[in-house]
């Protein structure tokens, strides 16, 4: 009898995990399916092993041991792992159904580390203690505000961080001793607080480094007095020309801070700035491209940078005495994130990912030399080796502007004209790179679709001035952006001009629903992902804590003449325009562009009786984060492309 037990409650499990319909795939209840038809075994079956990728992010080294904690996913949302050694096991710490974004230990004995928590998509971000010795994990804030990470003091006995917690809208300053949760207070109310973030402790711990972020082009550089409060601003602004300051941290004896800034240039720039006397000097005005990250070593005495050169990622080593550089070991073509020195001051750790390499963490051993792997990320199965290599692309715009993007083509076997898909980044000032471009490759591979990656004006990487030209009311030169490529492509032999696909996350979904809207005639379909339909009702419903940020970059809508204006170009008031099939993609949860964007359009498309899929997911926010919902996006996207774009 026993054993009859057991062989039923086996066969009842199997049951229960079959599809309700055999051959089909069954959306789950946390997606709203709408249009969408029913989705075969078949393609879950093409497109399976191109959902299995894996990368890893380098999160940051233990103080003492050459060990480091990353962020990998190895069940449906990015995790934190402990690695003991290049290529060792990956050993899962947390275990959330939610993902976490971010892990720091504490600097000193590295017994706990502080780990960054979502909720629902919602980026509500919580932070919490990890115990290293017990597992055990302990709340750190409310439960409820926006926070973040922060920085450790260089005692290692407290951390300053930003919350929105006073009254959702303002990030204020707050102080921690995260083995004592009841030990947090507000260090300063920052009234218009909107983007502030601790950045850095001074070598005595007396003063707390903070910047004011308040456009992409605009920030200040602030001290705090870490007992009282009391802030001293570092950057004053000078002239009409707005500076922006990137990465900043002090310099080992305390008396200046190393930065990067355009301050005076086109780029952003290494500099010094001498707090006694707030003189800068510029440490890299040699180098034509902007600086995206550096870390000071240990002992003062070094500095490893990284330039962003036309996406790719080149790696520096200064002596900060001679400012000159000394040599170092040639790392391969790619992207390079997440810069970090080890205690020791010999080994730099960073996160690295090329169109044939997933990302993947690595170290840097400059008394060798020697690059050392130490994650091997899986690609399901794939050979990655016959990946597509991106090539640096440009054209002409309507006034003369030389823009550029990066093309993947399809492999020599699949012959006549490709179909095109034009993938447009996010931000807008964002770049889109050279990097692994993982379930993408799908569509290079197995359906000869060639995709561009634009980096239209407004895009970072190639200068402030670039980065400004679509601010306000310059946004429809963008737009004439995206039309000056369609007509490239019209123009290159191998290319199908009638079959192109245009689609984007984010602000590349607002650009995706506008050329839908413009340039209706020219593309076959088009795939908005969390886009924004209207910049007025946008501006008006995204999360209080960054309305002003946006507006700087957008226009102000409260202005009369603006507001006019955003409302004549907005694709939601023009959506009469749109004959093309779409597919609009959504999180429920969105803060940043919220769901209304999305159910306001495809009302309106129905309502002109354009064919349009959609798909809502309760559980995500900005963009799917979890695998289960990541993988019914894909499989829902390459019937679009098979239904709309290849025929």
């Amino acid at each position: 009898m026993k054993h009859k037990a057991t062989l039923f409650l086996f066969l009842l499990l199997v049951a229960t995990q079959q599809p309700t319909f055999a051959g089909d795939l069954t959306p789950a209840e946390n997606l709203i399916v709408d249009g969408i038809p029913t989705i075969p075994s078949a393609i879950v079956d093409g497109v399976g092993r191109y959902t299995e990728f894996r990368s890893a992010t380098f999160s940051g080294w233990h103080p003492k041991k050459l060990e480091m904690l990353i962020s990998t996913r190895f069940g449906d949302v990015p995790q934190i792992h402990l690695v003991k050694m290049p290529g060792g096991a990956r050993t899962q710490l947390t275990f959330f159904p939610e993902r976490v974004t971010g892990a720091s230990f504490q600097p000193k004995h590295g017994e706990y580390f502080v780990f960054q928590k979502d909720i629902g998509g919602g980026e509500w971000f919580q932070n919490f203690r990890y115990d290293v010795a017990s597992g055990n994990v302990t709340l750190l804030t409310d439960g409820k505000s926006r926070n973040s990470l922060g920085a450790w003091s260089h005692g290692g006995d407290r951390m300053a961080y930003g919350s929105t917690r006073r009254n959702g809208k303002d990030i204020d300053f707050y102080i921690i001793n995260p083995l004592d949760p009841n030990s947090n207070k507000m260090l300063a109310q920052l009234d218009k607080g909107e983007a502030w973030s601790a950045i850095d402790w001074s070598p005595d711990d007396k003063w707390i480094l903070a910047e004011e972020g308040i456009s992409a082009n605009e920030s200040y550089l602030w001290l705090f007095d870490a007992t009282t409060g009391e802030k001293t601003l570092v950057t004053p602004k000078e002239g009409n020309e707005p500076v922006a300051y990137g990465q900043s941290m002090f310099s080992k004896d305390g008396k200046g801070l190393y930065v990067t800034t355009d301050r005076e240039n086109e780029f952003l720039r290494l500099a010094y700035i001498d707090l006694a006397t707030k003189k800068h000097t510029y440490l890299t005005s040699h180098i034509k491209w902007d600086v995206s990250s550096f870390d000071l070593s240990p002992d003062g005495k070094r500095i490893v940078f990284v330039t962003n050169e036309d996406g790719m990622s080149v790696v520096h080593l200064m002596n900060v005495a001679t400012g000159k550089e000394e040599k170092l070991q040639k790392l391969p073509v790619g992207v390079i994130g997440g810069i970090r020195w080890h205690e020791d001051g010999r080994h730099i750790g960073f996160s690295m990912s090329a169109a044939r390499s997933s990302q993947d963490v690595y170290s840097l051993d400059i008394k060798m030399p020697k690059l050392e792997r130490w994650t091997f990320s899986e690609t399901g199965g794939l050979n990655v080796d016959n990946f597509a290599e991106p090539e640096l692309i440009e054209w002409k715009s309507f006034d003369d502007k030389m823009i550029s993007g990066f093309l993947h083509r399809p492999p020599k076997s699949f012959t006549g004209k490709r179909p095109v898909v034009v993938n447009i980044h996010g931000g807008p000032e964002a770049q889109a790179r050279p990097g692994f471009q993982g379930r993408n490759n799908y569509y290079v591979n197995e359906l000869g679709v060639a995709i561009i990656f634009p980096n239209i004006r407004g895009s970072s990487g190639y200068g402030k001035t670039f980065l400004k030209l679509d601010n306000g009311f310059k946004r429809e030169d963008s737009y004439k952006d995206i039309e000056a490529l369609l007509d490239w492509i019209k123009q290159q032999p191998d290319l199908d001009g009638d079959r192109i696909m245009i689609t984007g996350g984010s602000y590349g979904g607002h650009m995706t629903f506008a050329i839908a809207t413009y340039y209706n005639d020219k593309v076959r379909c088009s795939l908005p992902v969390v886009g924004i339909s209207n910049l007025v009702t946008f501006l008006e419903r995204t999360e209080a804590y960054r309305r002003d940020l946006r507006r700087v970059e957008y226009g102000d809508e409260r202005d009369s003449t603006m507001r006019v204006f955003l409302n004549k170009i907005a694709p939601l008031n023009n959506a009469g325009k749109i004959r093309k099939p779409m597919f609009v993609v959504q999180g429920k949860n969105d803060p940043r562009v919220p769901v209304s964007e999305a159910d306001q359009m495809v009302a309106t498309l129905k309502k002109n009786n354009t064919p349009v899929w959609y798909l809502l997911a309760k559980d995500e926010g900005h963009g799917f984060a979890k695998k289960k919902n990541q993988d019914y996006q894909m499989y829902a996207t390459v019937m679009f492309v098979k239904e709309y774009l290849l025929k």
